[in-house]
């Protein structure tokens, strides 16, 4: 394991009456632990746990990419603030990693485009062709097959999201080769039954205050698949 825990420093909030610092998950939660290679959230939209990765990722000084210059109609100056409030604990030292959103995933692949066209050695770091050559989850395989032969912390919100079934159980297997390597760490939140079913991971279950570990047949994300069916 690169990090050992996360502790949210919640006495210090600026306030319990703003986003993000009013969810339930940020009043009692105080520590998870990181025992496993690979570390799943699982919960309803609104549990925190897509928060939470981004206040991880922060407190590491992971590089979240998104685009920037949009405006708000309503603007909040701490909902960016929550990795201020979290503390990591490393086991071996600072590494380096990486932050996956789906949702800005199309402008990273825009963006390297344009860096390849300057220096094409750009792409052997991401599969070898442009992304944009290539069907969105395709790119998405490509980019995880290359970043995740390297050493360090991964952290994926919903990767799922624009992959299919059969990409999402080839993207289980790439977690599983790479976790079993011990140079990789990954922390995933997800809605997918596929992916919460990664062998010897750890399910954190954001639907319940503290949150804790959880069974992957007793997830609600497992309980409603598999009822569906069984009786669609």
């Amino acid at each position: 394991m690169h990090i050992r825990d996360v502790t949210i420093l919640s006495s210090k909030f600026p306030s319990a009456e703003i986003y993000p610092f009013l969810l339930p998950v940020f009043q009692h939660t105080k520590q998870l632990a990181f025992d496993t290679p690979v570390t799943l959230f699982a919960g309803e939209n609104g549990s925190g746990k897509s928060t939470l990765l981004h206040a991880v990722a922060q407190a590491c000084g992971i590089h979240i990419w998104q685009e920037t210059g949009r405006t708000r109609c309503q603007n909040n100056p701490y909902e960016e603030r929550l990795g201020q409030y979290v503390s990591v604990s490393w086991k071996d030292g600072k590494v380096p990693g990486s932050f996956f959103g789906a949702d800005s995933f199309q402008h990273f692949r825009q963006i390297l485009d344009e860096w390849s066209a300057a220096d094409p050695g750009q792409l052997s770091y991401f599969g070898g062709k442009s992304l944009m050559t290539q069907s969105h989850g395709e790119s998405i395989m490509s980019f995880f097959t290359a970043r995740y032969a390297i050493r360090g912390l991964y952290l994926l919100d919903e990767p799922e999201t624009a992959l299919s079934p059969k990409t999402q159980i080839r993207l289980l297997e790439l977690l599983t080769k790479a976790s079993e390597s011990g140079h990789a760490q990954f922390i995933i939140a997800t809605h997918s039954p596929i992916l919460l079913a990664c062998p010897g991971a750890v399910i954190y279950n954001f639907n319940a205050q503290p949150v804790g570990p959880i069974a992957y047949k007793d997830t609600e994300h497992y309980q409603i698949y598999k009822r569906f069916l069984d009786s669609r």
